[in-house]
């Protein structure tokens, strides 16, 4: 036990060495003309007795002083997390956050309904579950031992060592945060709250990692002018049915209906339109589309187009080594047999490799924002400036 605590006291002074050094390599101050803030959605009802709020989200956001980019960016974390997730990195350097502040973006950063500071009322959404750290290693920070999907292997960038007691999966399970446990009533909240929000800045890019990735298209559905791009980092899936990761030789569990509307579960526009999700047919491949990924679901054709999405530039990322590396494809080829002509880039294309799937959290995070900045400057151009708020 002495070993151990000697041990773990080296690994944590290590560790305030690392985010000491990160902090005097930082860039110049970020100047902001505007940093707060507030919450939004929601309403008002009675539970035992008394006047409760219900049904909002808490937003953080930063305006640059100088602001260049006309639409701003809103960032909804995924599942388990808070919105911290895009305002630092592990080993303490700036996040995705003050990363497009920096680059002329206002940022809109929130906690999802039910999340962090978007307290949780169980009386109002039902039971809330808590994460599991053994979840954090085996998933993000030592998958390549674990090999519970053909691609975990792979895996290089984190930014340090995957044992549970190291400083790094301690920081990042203390990250975690209970949530909503029943996942159709996450997505109705949080598409609530958040064209709320956007009926509140205006014009706005999205962007959703992991679970939020199911929150992305029922708001675009709901206001198609107003979302300016779609950014689905590791977006959640795939499309209709629930996969497992079992290890080899079979890899991949199936299992029953997740995403009734094909990408989300909660009511999406289609073109004939349905009136409940019954109406969709779907059927899986009989064969993967290559080695290591997994059997796609798809519209039985004549597919049903999502005409609200059409016309929105959309970006579907992912990165070498992640547990989305063997489905994301499949969100794309059921986004495009429904119409949508998303921009689907695998980050080893580009020459990144090794990444996981908490991409804006490992060494070569900066490295990521880069792709999705150009991207954005060549999809949504800055044109005319807008109103900060």
């Amino acid at each position: 036990m002495k070993n151990f605590r000697l041990a773990l006291k080296a690994a944590v002074a290590a560790f305030a060495a690392t985010l000491a050094s990160a902090a005097s390599a930082a860039e110049p101050p970020l100047s902001l003309a505007q940093n707060g803030s507030f919450f939004v959605g929601g309403k008002m009802t009675e539970i035992d007795g008394r006047a409760t709020m219900v049904g909002h989200m808490y937003v953080e956001y930063m305006v640059p002083a100088r602001k260049t980019r006309p639409w701003p960016i809103i960032f909804v974390h995924g599942g388990l997390r808070t919105g911290a997730n895009f305002t630092s990195t592990l080993d303490g350097k700036e996040g995705w956050a003050q990363y497009f502040a920096r680059r002329g973006y206002a940022v809109y950063i929130v906690d999802q309904v039910g999340r962090g500071r978007s307290p949780i009322i169980e009386k109002a959404y039902g039971p809330a579950r808590m994460g599991d750290a053994r979840g954090v290693q085996k998933r993000y920070a030592q998958q390549e031992k674990h090999k519970l999907w053909p691609q975990a292997g792979l895996h290089a960038p984190w930014p340090g060592g995957g044992e549970m007691d190291s400083p790094w999966v301690m920081a990042l399970s203390a990250s975690q945060a209970v949530e909503i446990e029943n996942f159709h009533t996450q997505q109705e909240l949080n598409r609530d709250a958040l064209v709320a929000l956007v009926d509140r800045i205006g014009p706005s890019i999205i962007l959703g990692h992991s679970q939020a990735g199911a929150f992305l298209w029922p708001v675009a559905d709901a206001r198609p002018a107003a979302i300016k791009a779609i950014l689905a980092i590791e977006p959640n899936g795939p499309p209709v049915g629930a996969v497992d990761f079992v290890g080899a030789p079979d890899w991949f569990k199936y299992g029953s209906v997740a995403l009734s509307y094909g990408v989300s579960d909660v009511p999406l526009t289609y073109s004939p339109p349905v009136k409940d999700a019954s109406e969709l047919k779907f059927t899986q491949q009989e064969k993967p589309d290559g080695e290591g990924l997994v059997r796609c679901f798809e519209q039985v054709e004549p597919a049903r187009q999502l005409p609200n999405l059409r016309d929105i530039p959309t970006l579907v990322l992912t990165s070498e080594a992640s547990y989305h590396a063997p489905y994301d494809h499949c969100t794309v080829k059921y986004l495009q047999r429904a119409g949508v002509t998303p921009t689907f880039i695998r980050l080893a294309d580009l020459g990144i490799r090794g990444d996981s799937h908490v991409l804006m959290l490992e060494k070569n995070s900066r490295d990521i924002a880069a792709v999705i900045a150009n991207w954005l400057a060549k999809h949504v151009p800055a044109g005319k400036k807008a109103a900060a708020r």
